[in-house]
């Protein structure tokens, strides 16, 4: 339904139509609200391909949550080398960095790897909040 400028009589009103519009405006901005930064901690080694495609629908579950993700092991794996020592040191560096850059750590799943462990000592030395989700991204306390 659209706004009118005129009201039930048929009378010009703008304060009405001024208010309706602010009103309006407002929900619209609403709707594109503060979105925190979020860093997915998942599993990457091992079943390199499902573990991704597990990190995507991290992801996609982060975006509905009304968040934005951060998943490094998404990124950097197109163009470094995990099975390369250096190349693995850099990108845990750099994943450190980025952490550092979000509100918060997703923790997906029951198994904690080597990196996902120093990323939760990261997180939690910055007094990060840690929230902790099965792979069926149902959050979970801690045991």
């Amino acid at each position: 339904m659209g706004l009118r400028r005129c009201n039930g009589e048929g009378y010009y009103d703008p304060t009405t139509y001024e208010a309706l519009l602010n009103i309006r405006k407002e929900e619209k901005a609403a709707k594109r609200a503060y979105r925190p930064l979020v860093y997915i901690c998942s599993p990457f080694a091992g079943d390199t391909e499902r573990n991704m495609e597990k990190a995507r629908h991290y992801c996609r579950f982060a975006v509905r949550s009304a968040c934005i993700p951060l998943a490094p092991h998404l990124l950097f794996p197109q163009f470094m080398d995990d099975a390369v020592a250096a190349e693995r040191s850099l990108a845990m560096f750099m994943d450190m960095v980025l952490l550092g850059r979000c509100e918060q750590v997703w923790v997906f799943g029951s198994a904690i790897s080597a990196g996902m462990a120093a990323e939760i000592e990261k997180a939690e030395k910055r007094n990060m909040p840690v929230r902790y989700f099965t792979e069926n991204c149902e959050e979970v306390g801690l045991s």
